[in-house]
């Protein structure tokens, strides 16, 4: 008998289970799909957005959209069609139900677990195609994975869930050390959003007195050009700044004190030019803003979450 068994709501960055059917069955077969289902979590980044993986009798597949993987079980003569339209059917209903920010900032598994009410009684209309409303999505369905069928993952790249090392979970393991310059950073927090913006601040206000000191130079008034290397030197600073808040580099905290230095370099050079509350500005917002990247690190292992 064709059915759908069970389904998942993961996050795809580090494989946290956001949600999933409760009514998953124990056998043999459902405890090896389990593992594989741990693997794929995993791997979840590195792999297309949309994927199908052959375990002899069951079959699963998954779709990813907006850093949330939506995966099911079904056993192997289950219609494609029908196994991709319910995954769609999910993550429609995922994304109107919560947005972004809850999942993006979600650290307890399995937190929005109230979804799988939805996962049920959609997965029970998938069981009984008959009771489907319309065939309509499902034709749209159709031609959308003739046109761009899903990617076939073989159980050789995979290699067994019983321990077994294998070319696809080397791959994996090494990932960190080959992609560690595109390591994720921990979820942005208000303050850290503040900074940023901040930062941006200090970049046009260092900006525009830059080109009006061009403007000075070119007009005689005497204008050091020093004072327009140090606006320009400033504005890069700041720039500078809001690229290592949001992504990962090596020696990214080095290079934070070094650019908060530089800044602080400029602005006693521009002391002449500056009032005292603008120098507190500048330098403050500084401050701020290589304390927030010191605070934001880069997400450590992904925990091995039992999904």
């Amino acid at each position: 008998m064709s059915m759908i068994l069970s389904a998942s709501v993961i996050r795809v960055r580090d494989g946290l289970p956001l949600s999933a059917s409760t009514d998953y069955e124990q056998g043999t077969g459902m405890q090896e799909c389990r593992k594989y289902f741990k693997i794929l979590s995993r791997k979840l980044a590195q792999l297309p957005d949309r994927c199908t993986l052959k375990t002899g009798h069951y079959n699963i597949n998954f779709i990813s959209s907006m850093g949330v993987s939506y995966m099911m079980l079904c056993t192997e003569n289950y219609p494609n069609v029908l196994a991709f339209s319910f995954l769609d059917e999910l993550q429609k209903e995922f994304i109107t139900t919560y947005n972004m920010m809850k999942t993006n900032t979600a650290v307890r598994p399995y937190c929005f677990i109230e979804f799988d009410n939805f996962i049920q009684r959609t997965k029970q209309r998938y069981n009984n195609p008959r009771s489907l409303s319309t065939k309509i999505n499902l034709s749209d369905m159709q031609m959308e994975i003739k046109l761009r069928p899903p990617y076939q993952i073989s159980m050789g790249e995979l290699g067994s869930a019983n321990g077994v090392t294998s070319a696809f979970s080397v791959d994996y393991k090494g990932a960190g050390k080959i992609s560690s310059a595109h390591q994720r950073l921990e979820p942005a927090t208000l303050s850290g959003i503040v900074a940023f913006i901040l930062s941006l601040l200090c970049a046009a206000l260092n900006l525009i007195r830059g080109f009006h000191a061009i403007e000075s130079l070119l007009q005689s008034d005497g204008e050091d050009f020093n004072y327009i290397v140090a606006f320009f030197l400033g504005t890069a600073a700041c720039l500078y700044q809001c690229y290592l808040l949001v992504y990962y580099t090596g020696w990214r905290n080095v290079k934070s004190f070094l650019t908060f230095g530089l800044i602080c370099l400029c602005n006693m050079y521009l002391y002449e030019l500056r009032n005292l509350w603008q120098l507190f500005f500048h330098v403050t917002v500084g401050a701020f803003v290589t304390l927030q990247i010191w605070l934001r690190q880069a997400q450590g292992k992904a925990p091995d979450y039992d999904v």
